[in-house]
């Protein structure tokens, strides 16, 4: 509440005045009047609140964003990274008109109307249209979520509000800002609505579809994340995109199934299980520091956008360049997930799970438990290849730091591991540790993991083209 940031007192001006009599006159008089003025106004200044800076700003929202996407329900990583990729965008646009060196992205994604223009000749306060853009598109994407959650995007819209308020004195300049990222994080959710995957987390298994059935297709494993024997999200793929240079990428090549000993796709699953057989201590840390449980996290995309949180605590760059780098890894992530699903269902592959006890050993089961959903190619790899193409692209290529997301969670009593932090030097090798573990899960296959590196950087690729800058060609 504004209350904890202000604090009230009362000057004291019983020392000036003696028995009803003014016991000094002249200029000794007017000088002690000056000094106390001041005093006061110095204690007055002090009781304004320091103001936040521009990175914190934004690093309140994606700590929020991610505390959300948690803590509500029937949360999925495609639903996850969708929201993520508007939420992004619309924190970009609500401030880009205040950035001459900065295009918007209206005209260049796919589909995206017209937004709402700045007055011309009128001044701005971004730092508040931000602030009602991000409360504005939270709220209504997650729509869902709890009464407790809404109350905190309120609360963090109001707390940030009256922390610039303070200092910004103009109410009609306060009006129009708040006013205009409103009407753009408005605009931008019209949009959303008609990209497939609106309000998806209410379809996350479709009974009715008709699953491929043969050898080598997917079919739910005993040892699974989920009750469903129906596969998640089995349209996703059909979504539309951000950027139309990402629904053009070409279907991947997989390698066909071939149960016979010493064919390619057999030893794709045979080095799955001498792995698994073999796991260290480290490795199974590994393993579950990536899993991303969407029911105890802030998901698989969330992860990395945690990342990019955390490269922005450090870095504090400017309001737009903290923008730029949220919308940039949204739509990237957002993008990547659709790809993925649309190759996921295309092949409709089988995982480890299946193909191990039926053709190598009855007995074996993997260390981390099934998604429900086909294998080929990995969700995590394609995000994590999206994820660390975008940020070596603005931050560069040797950037080292530290994942401490999941520290102080309590062990995996299951498979007796702890989770214990991560440090890179490079944001490629976070990708690949990513899509290792879920080699080490037992999960996935290299060839899963080689092609969603591959293909998450070829959409994050496509993002990073775009004109963000006027001086871009």
């Amino acid at each position: 509440m504004a209350t904890q940031y202000f604090k009230t007192s009362k000057a004291k001006t019983s020392n000036i005045f003696s028995g009803g009599k003014w016991p000094f006159s002249g200029i000794l008089f007017k000088n002690l009047c000056l000094l106390a003025a001041t005093l006061l106004f110095a204690q007055c200044t002090k009781e304004l609140p320091a103001p936040l800076p521009d990175h914190e700003i934004t690093s309140r929202w994606a700590d929020l964003t991610l505390y959300i996407t948690k803590t509500t329900p029937a949360n999925s990583p495609t639903y996850a990274a969708r929201c993520l990729g508007y939420i992004g965008l619309t924190m970009y646009e609500s401030i880009v008109a205040g950035s001459p060196d900065y295009n918007s992205l209206a005209g260049q994604l796919n589909s995206l109307p017209q937004l709402p223009q700045a007055e011309a000749g009128q001044a701005y306060d971004w730092r508040l249209a931000l602030n009602a853009g991000q409360a504005t598109i939270l709220r209504s994407i997650y729509n869902q979520t709890s009464d407790e959650n809404k109350a905190k995007i309120d609360s963090l819209e109001r707390f940030i509000f009256e922390n610039i308020a303070a200092q910004q004195k103009n109410k009609a300049l306060i009006d129009r800002s708040v006013a205009y990222g409103k009407a753009v994080a408005e605009q931008i959710f019209k949009w959303s609505e008609t990209d497939g995957g609106h309000r998806g987390y209410l379809k996350n298994f479709d009974k009715a579809y008709v699953q491929p059935e043969g050898p080598g297709k997917w079919t739910p494993a005993l040892f699974s994340q989920s009750f469903s024997h129906h596969p998640l999200h089995p349209h996703w793929g059909e979504n539309r995109m951000f950027l139309k240079e990402n629904e053009a990428l070409p279907i991947p090549k997989m390698i066909e199934f071939d149960s016979v000993k010493g064919s390619p796709y057999y030893q794709q699953m045979l080095t799955v299980y001498e792995k698994n057989k073999a796991l260290t201590t480290e490795e199974k840390q590994t393993a579950i520091w990536w899993a991303d449980d969407p029911d105890s996290t802030f998901t698989p995309p969330g992860h990395s956008y945690y990342l990019a949180t955390k490269v922005i605590e450090e870095k504090k760059p400017s309001l737009i360049e903290c923008a730029a780098t949220y919308a940039h890894l949204g739509m990237a992530l957002s993008d990547a997930y659709v790809a993925c699903w649309k190759w996921k269902y295309h092949y409709f592959s089988e995982r480890p799970n299946t193909f191990i006890p039926k053709y190598i050993d009855k007995r074996w089961e993997s260390f981390w438990p099934d998604p429900p959903f086909p294998a080929f190619p990995s969700g995590h790899a394609i995000q994590g290849g999206a994820a660390a193409e975008v940020l070596t692209h603005l931050f560069g290529e040797n950037y080292a730091f530290d994942d401490r997301s999941h520290e102080g969670r309590w062990p995996d009593e299951i498979r007796e591991t702890k989770f214990v932090g991560r440090s890179f030097k490079t944001f490629y090798e976070m990708a690949e540790q990513c899509a290792n573990s879920r080699f080490l899960g037992g999960i996935h296959t290299p060839q899963d993991n080689e092609t969603g590196l591959r293909e998450g950087r070829r959409v994050a690729e496509n993002v990073d083209n775009l004109k963000w800058k006027k001086t871009d060609q």
